[in-house]
């Protein structure tokens, strides 16, 4: 019995003295969570930072505000370039695209036009010939 004792009290010793010189498994667990964190801290700081820097900007001073309004008006006012000529891939698109039974706005949404454009395009067809259906 005694035997036994002294056997499992030097197994113990062995045990701790290994256990003393071998690697934490999660040491280098716990320095990547910590990389993380201090890496997200830096992070949300200089989000912080800019979206300060963003309100800063978007305060826009009474003053200013007025000369914004003016200049929006004035561009919304000025009078529209006349409209270019529509190229004739265009138009056999918007041709293609009524032979397959497409609405004129559908038409419309698919080749970037004005339901007034695809309108318009379909009638000079229609009168030169080129449309068949």
């Amino acid at each position: 019995m005694i035997y036994v004792l002294i056997a499992l009290l030097v197994f113990s010793l062995l045990l701790f003295t290994v256990s003393i010189f071998l690697k934490d498994p999660y040491k280098n667990l716990r320095e990547d969570i910590d990389q993380l964190t201090m890496q997200q801290v830096q992070d949300m700081y200089v989000v912080k930072k800019k979206l300060k820097v963003l309100e800063e900007e978007l305060l826009l001073d009474e003053q200013v505000m007025p000369q914004i309004l003016n200049t929006v008006k004035a561009q919304t006012s000025a009078p529209k370039p006349e409209k270019k000529e529509i190229h004739d891939i265009i138009k056999n698109q918007v041709l293609v695209l009524s032979k397959q039974g497409l609405s004129i706005d559908q038409i419309a949404r698919q080749s970037s036009l004005t339901a007034e454009e695809v309108e318009n395009i379909l009638r000079t067809m229609k009168l030169k010939g080129d449309y068949y259906a």
